[in-house]
């Protein structure tokens, strides 16, 4: 069972005016009227919390749209989940109608406007000084997320800052530049590494560390190395855990490598529905039903094993034999690879206890030395220094000058080690595209969608998703991607 009590806020407060943009309460009540004392702040906190959890969010989408779009992991699915939609994603045959974009977009929105609510209204409140800046730190930092998250799927998207209190100020709202995007995403950032404690008291909260690692990642993916170095570096408090495969499973979570997971709880249901299966009401994360291999039933205690997420050929190939991360991170179900990482017996069927892990010190480290060598390559300097951290526990012997003998080699071991480090941690898609290798990398991987070869052709328009139809057919100032 978590420390974080996740509340689903009061539905006058947070339910959108309409299923194509969720960007405007419906309610009579405003939400100014429903802020009237630090309790009510206390459970706005959890609602923004609980938007992470979403389907369209952590709850689903990401994994599809960061792993199962790289050569890390495919679709495998024979029964053509969410009408084909993954599929899609695996084969870059997304059109604007899927349905996986709708709710990545209707989710996420819904989440800025919760945490804009809590950002318009906290300072009218007569509440603990030092709780109130705390509070909007985390309101901060998880806004910043998700307009990360967005940046990097869409490209532009359309920067809300201020609640929506009318539904028709929604259908306005153009794309902003991705430069302003960043812009906000970095103020919000800053600010909540001013604000949050190292530690706090509920587990599973944005602390200090959690908002300067987004910013180091933010700032590396924005080519800003010195600023990248510098917000990772004051990353502190947390230590590699001495053996890998200590870090996942729903009894390891919020370890001391840990920076910040989206937390779920089993045993209250599940959080959506899927196939048919799960309440939609509860707690629980659906990722060991939904990584399961075909057959692998004994693999759920309850449920159905759908396939997806499946490990390629290529990346279990590319692990050294050498490597303990290879066989911690992928299970072998009689020939039939999937993500052991994600899957454990679950409570009932979509309710696993498993959180998502969005940062950990590994991850840290990794980027710290990416940005050093970014500024200048180092012989057997600091970077190797960092990356034989995350060597060494995986069992494997020391990069060094000799074998790594300058700044693109160092490169290539970088981009590596991360996916070897990181996998299915929805991390390998966003960083293929953020190092421009991304048509090189897919265009020479084979896929096998469905156990059917299939050799990928991917062109610069595809580095970006559709803005989804339903969104563009309801507001006429957004504009669709190129290409689509």
């Amino acid at each position: 069972m978590k420390n974080i009590l996740i509340i689903v806020i009061v539905a006058f407060l947070f339910i959108s005016c309409s299923n194509e943009l969720d960007l405007a309460p419906i309610s009579t009540p405003s939400a100014a009227g429903y802020f009237a004392n630090s309790d009510d702040i206390e459970t706005a906190v959890n609602g923004a919390y609980d938007a992470l959890q979403k389907q369209g969010q952590f709850g689903e989408s990401i994994f599809y749209l960061f792993e199962v779009r790289s050569d890390n992991s495919e679709e495998s699915s024979s029964l053509g989940q969410r009408g084909g939609a993954i599929t899609d994603m695996d084969i870059f045959a997304v059109q604007p109608s899927n349905a996986l974009l709708s709710s990545t977009w209707i989710d996420s929105y819904d989440g800025i406007q919760r945490c804009n609510a809590i950002l318009n209204n906290i300072d009218k409140i007569n509440m603990d000084a030092s709780t109130k800046a705390i509070r909007k730190g985390e309101a901060q930092f998880l806004r910043a997320l998700t307009y990360f998250n967005l940046v990097r799927i869409f490209g532009e998207v359309p920067l809300v800052i201020t609640q929506t209190t009318d539904p028709f100020e929604a259908f306005g709202n153009g794309r902003d530049p991705v430069a302003t995007i960043y812009n906000q995403i970095i103020i919000d950032l800053e600010a909540a590494a001013n604000a949050l404690p190292t530690n706090q008291s509920v587990v599973g909260k944005a602390t200090k560390g959690a908002a300067n690692a987004l910013l180091g990642k933010v700032q590396l993916t924005l080519g800003n190395y010195p600023e990248a170095i510098s917000a990772l570096s004051n990353v502190s408090g947390y230590s590699l855990l001495p053996n890998y495969a200590d870090l996942f499973g729903s009894g390891n979570e919020n370890n001391a490598e840990s920076i910040f997971e989206v937390q779920y709880s089993s045993g209250q249901g599940s959080s959506f529905v899927v196939n048919g299966e799960g309440s939609g009401l509860g707690e629980g994360s659906v990722f060991a039903n939904q990584f399961a291999p075909f057959g692998g039933g004994s693999l759920v205690v309850n449920g159905s094993a759908n396939g997806s997420n499946r490990p390629t050929k290529d990346l279990w190939n590319s692990y050294d034999q050498a490597d303990l991360r290879r066989d911690v991170n992928i299970g072998d179900f009689g020939g039939i690879l999937y993500p052991k990482k994600f899957v454990e017996p679950t409570a009932g069927p979509l309710d696993s206890d498993l959180n998502v892990i969005v940062l950990r010190y590994a991850d840290v480290i990794l980027m710290h030395a990416e940005a050093l060598n970014e500024q200048g390559y180092v012989a057997d300097g600091q970077a190797f220094d960092l990356v034989n951290q995350i060597r060494n526990r995986a069992g494997l012997a020391d990069l060094t000058s000799a074998t790594v003998t300058n700044q693109a080699e160092f490169r290539l071991a970088i981009e590596n080690e991360r996916r070897w480090e990181l996998a299915f941690e929805n991390h390998r898609w966003p960083d293929l595209v953020r190092t421009g290798r991304a048509l090189e990398v897919i265009n020479s991987h084979v896929t096998e969608t469905s156990n059917i070869p299939l050799t990928l052709s991917i062109s610069t328009n595809q580095l970006l998703y559709p803005i989804p139809q339903n969104e563009i057919d309801t507001n006429p100032a957004l504009v669709q991607n190129p290409g689509y």
